[in-house]
């Protein structure tokens, strides 16, 4: 429609300027065009342009195509064998393919009505972790989708907050005991045993735990794993996977507040990764909520507070991009970044939706409340 219009526009002020071209008379011509009827054209070319500018910008927004649609809420998500698999509440755990949304599955992974934001993969199957005392750790086979309980926790304050998988090792985090000790654990199964390593040296200050948000306050590179916190306290925790040490930094990260905090964390090399966050019970507000590091974590600098659309859940480095095209959502925008996490465009007000993961560089998986979305971006995150 807008171009249609240009091109309608365009012919009518070639007639108008032919009317007054002939025989060279422009400059007498123009003359004699009354000064109001000049500016009035004018005024309409502005407008014109501007409508067409809007449209055009309108138009790059990024297309959501819906994949799984349920009722459910999903903040785990995994991609394998050209599908997307979930965990999500009431014990629901399945797939659906990104070739042919047709083909999906769902499975009951407990006959108790169990919430999952939990999901990591290895070769041969998938675990997901309850988040209600006891806590289980299910193991899920990646062919038949038969699922068995491997370890349990059956403490208090069993909250799982984040399942990670990295160098045929899973991490997992859970909310402390009143103890406050750390409960940062390592695990693996060898010939169907269950072996774990929990880092319990360390405390938590008082009031400090984790989200569980979008299963992404974990993270690893290299040699290295994070561990993000929040509430009264932001913190980073990094565990050397050689030498088993942690070391703990704190962070200029909006925290002091049980909403507050760091909630999902990405690392694109050793050195350089990102961290936002907010507090869920005022989503608005968009002061000290993302930070990047350029030293693995020791250190962290504030970026574009006061000039981002506010609270976040989950963010994720494009790939290819050497860490400077950056993806991130919250339950009321998307939001992209082009500069290394410094400057945030909204480029989607899809609402509900909490966890993102990249298929390749162009496509995008996003779930949430009640379904599972794909979006394609181009190389300014609007739609390719």
């Amino acid at each position: 429609m807008i171009w249609r219009e240009f091109f309608i526009f365009r012919a009518a002020v070639s007639v108008f300027h032919s009317r007054f071209r002939r025989g060279g008379e422009l400059r007498s011509s123009r003359a004699a065009i009354p000064l109001n009827f000049q500016k009035c054209i004018m005024k309409n070319i502005f407008l014109f342009c501007f409508s067409v500018l809007t449209g055009i910008l309108y138009a790059q927004k990024p297309e959501i195509q819906t994949l799984l649609k349920d009722n459910i809420s999903i903040r785990a998500i995994q991609i394998w064998d050209g599908k997307v698999w979930y965990a999500g509440t009431d014990s629901k755990f399945g797939y659906v393919s990104l070739k042919d949304t047709a083909d999906q599955k769902q499975v009951s992974l407990s006959e108790k009505k169990l919430q999952f934001r939990t999901l990591a993969q290895d070769e041969q199957a998938f675990y997901a972790i309850n988040i209600e005392s006891p806590a289980y750790f299910f193991r899920i086979d990646k062919r038949t989708l038969k699922a068995e309980i491997v370890n349990g926790d059956d403490s208090k304050n069993a909250f799982y907050d984040a399942l990670y998988f990295h160098k045929h090792t899973f991490y997992t985090f859970s909310d402390p005991e009143a103890d406050l000790e750390l409960k940062f654990a390592e695990f693996k199964m060898d010939n169907g045993t269950f072996y774990a390593k929990y880092y319990s040296d360390y405390l938590l200050n008082s009031g400090e735990a984790a989200f569980a948000a979008s299963n992404t306050n974990i993270a690893a590179a290299k040699n290295y794993v994070w561990l993000a916190t929040g509430g009264m306290s932001s913190r980073i925790f990094r565990l050397n996977t050689k030498n088993k040490d942690i070391e703990i930094f704190s962070t200029p990260f909006i925290q002091g507040t049980s909403s507050q905090g760091i909630y999902s964390i990405d690392f694109y090399s050793k050195k350089f990764g990102i961290a936002v966050g907010g507090d869920y019970t005022k989503q608005a507000e968009n002061f000290n909520n993302i930070a990047t590091t350029n030293d693995g974590g020791k250190t962290w600098q504030i970026q574009a507070s006061g000039k981002n659309a506010g609270y976040k859940t989950c963010v994720k480095f494009r790939p290819g991009s050497k860490g400077k095209e950056i993806i991130a959502v919250g339950d009321q925008y998307i939001e992209f970044s082009g500069d290394y996490g410094q400057t945030w465009t909204i480029i989607s007000e899809e609402k509900g939706l909490y966890v993102c993961e990249w298929i390749d560089r162009d496509t995008v998986i996003l779930a949430g409340k009640n379904r599972i979305v794909q979006m394609k971006l181009n190389e300014r995150g609007f739609l390719k």
